[in-house]
């Protein structure tokens, strides 16, 4: 399977299991994602994202969201759309 990054984790927020993405990139519910970095390497589908606390279904470059996270990660982790 092909990967394309589309972003970078910049905060995570471990009381509610959500991950900050820094998008490069367009984004959508229901993409499957790969999250990796030095000690991160999962993939999960977006189930629900927001935007300033409004849930999007798609958001692109230069955005940043949130998105709920099946694992912990980490500032600076690349974030890949699976396709």
């Amino acid at each position: 399977m092909a990967e394309r990054k589309i972003g970078t984790i910049t905060h995570y927020f471990s009381n509610i299991s959500v991950g900050v993405i820094k998008l490069d990139d367009t984004l959508k519910v229901g993409d499957k994602v790969k999250i990796a970095g030095t000690t991160t390497n999962f993939e999960q589908t977006i189930s629900e994202m927001q935007i300033n606390k409004q849930n999007v279904q798609e958001a692109g470059s230069g955005q940043e969201v949130g998105v709920k996270v099946s694992d912990k990660v980490r500032t600076g982790d690349d974030v890949f759309v699976v396709e």
